[in-house]
């Protein structure tokens, strides 16, 4: 009798100069999502820490640093603070839709807003349609693109305003990556707003969990993450609750991994 699926193959790949902290080297473990069990993979993956991209499932593992720490909000429990229930109201005339993972040139126009506006010099800035479809489309999970739009008129749809890759998880909602419309200040806060969103989501769904991927103390651009209480941290114990100070209100979305080449 075989067993219900073969036990992956995981690889690393070289290192490379670190996203977050300067000076420092990343090295990434990965493995494939492919077959039949893709999705159960994924999960359990997830639940020890691992993010997917495209077919991948991977985790930092770099020599002397365990900065990066995979966080999650507990969802059931959240209570927006005063600042994260204005912003709701804000933007809660936006309409959401769970659209398949299927690109559109109004996304990726959208994506390449956001990228000059506040990611010039990162990785994903020169990210061309096709890079896009890969990242979008190239899914062996249950995986949506959220889109947020401003109302429509005469039954038209309204203006794309946000978008975010998001993978429906067994316990919960794990955020691939977001972005919005950088240059509105009557729409300020989307980030929040769709990290929020996806909260009020999973618990309406009784899904416990969303995963918003790595947070590095001391890196700014990490920090917003941290401002959606309860959130729990993984570390050698499991997964537990932290208090982390209070940052600077700072919305980025993390960048998606460099190619991942195998070793060895």
């Amino acid at each position: 009798m075989s067993a219900p699926f073969r036990f992956p193959r995981f690889f690393v790949t070289t290192p490379s100069p670190c996203p977050y902290l300067p000076g420092k080297t990343e090295r990434k473990v990965f493995t494939e999502l492919t077959g039949p069990h893709a999705a159960e993979l994924n999960d359990a993956l997830g639940r020890i820490g691992f993010r997917r991209s495209q077919s991948v499932a991977y985790r930092p593992s770099c020599h002397g640093c365990q900065a990066c720490v995979s966080v999650r909000v507990v969802a059931s429990e959240f209570k927006p603070n005063a600042t994260q229930r204005k912003l709701m109201r804000r933007h809660d005339d936006l309409v959401v839709s769970a659209c398949q993972p299927w690109t559109t040139e109004e996304q990726f126009a959208l994506l390449r807003r956001y990228l000059l506006a506040r990611h010039p010099g990162g990785g994903m800035a020169d990210m061309d349609d096709i890079d896009f479809a890969d990242m979008v489309e190239q899914t062996p999970v249950n995986t949506h693109v959220m889109e947020y739009r401003e109302p429509g008129i005469g039954g038209r749809p309204g203006r794309l305003v946000g978008a975010c890759l998001t993978d429906h998880q067994a316990d919960g909602l794990s955020m691939i990556y977001s972005f919005f419309e950088p240059d509105r200040p009557e729409r300020s806060g989307l980030g929040t707003y769709i990290i929020l969103d996806h909260i009020r989501r999973a618990a309406h769904a009784g899904l416990p969990y969303v995963y918003l991927g790595y947070w590095v103390e001391g890196s700014a651009r990490m920090q917003y993450k941290v401002r959606f209480q309860p959130i729990e941290r993984l570390d050698s114990g499991g997964w537990r609750r932290f208090d982390p100070p209070p940052p600077a209100l700072v919305v980025r979305s993390e960048p998606l991994p460099s190619k991942l080449a195998p070793i060895g």
